[in-house]
């Protein structure tokens, strides 16, 4: 299977520079999607594109969303041909030594995901946040039936053919929720769906994008997915 990284990227210039060596090692293409970062990440990344063919970048003009920057990545990879695409953090939370067992995993099922939370997985930052990511965990799955143990997981191979059953283009979250609604989508679609354990670690360098706005538009979110869930939308 072809399988492109669709890498989002804001402000990653000393990541970016110490991830994409690692994931060359692995037999993929990597798409950095870069929205203007100040501190010259899309710069490096296009450096990398320039002598490294299995290396492109899509720049945008401005920070949009990690959820349209993976409809962009989409769009982009399916475009050139690849068969299997896999999103990730750009900061090494999800760590590239789990890509070969989740490729594996991905023989035998349409969504694979670098899960937290099932045996083998665990999370390595502080309380506080391993709190609020287990109630939202637990939240989506009560509200909207998902069947993964971690459905806020950004670390997700989809085959092709999910990408191009799941009505991209309509799903209205543009943030970190995205991952809530793209599975709730792709669920819908009878996918077979897989998990990998992984150890989430919080990132050692650059700062987090994640915001108070972010948690806020994923409860919203979540509510308007379970509206629709009650009135036979979903």
């Amino acid at each position: 299977m072809r399988v492109t990284v669709v890498l989002p990227t804001y402000n990653e210039a000393e990541n970016v520079t110490l991830l994409l060596p690692e994931l060359l090692a692995l037999p993929l293409s990597v798409l950095v999607v870069d929205d203007n970062s100040p501190d010259g990440t899309g710069n490096i990344a296009s450096e990398w594109a320039s002598r490294e063919p299995r290396v492109s970048v899509l720049r945008r003009p401005g920070k949009l969303g990690l959820g349209t920057a993976y409809v962009a990545g989409f769009e982009r990879a399916l475009a050139d041909g690849a068969e299997g695409v896999l999103t990730m953090d750009a900061d090494f939370s999800h760590h590239p030594r789990y890509i070969p067992a989740i490729l594996a995993a991905a023989e035998h099922a349409d969504v694979v995901i670098g899960s937290r939370y099932i045996p083998g997985g665990d999370v390595l930052y502080p309380f506080h946040r391993r709190f609020l990511s287990k109630t939202a965990n637990f939240v989506a799955r009560a509200a909207l039936g998902l069947r993964a143990h971690d459905c806020t997981a950004g670390f997700r191979l989809y085959r092709a053919a999910v990408l191009r059953k799941v009505p991209i283009g309509r799903i209205r979250s543009s943030g970190y929720s995205f991952l809530v609604e793209m599975l709730t989508c792709a669920q819908r679609t009878g996918i077979r769906i897989a998990e990998v354990p992984i150890i989430f670690a919080d990132r050692e360098r650059g700062v987090s994008k994640i915001s108070s706005r972010e948690i806020f538009k994923g409860m919203t979110t979540v509510a308007r997915l379970f509206r629709d869930r009650v009135l036979g939308r979903l």
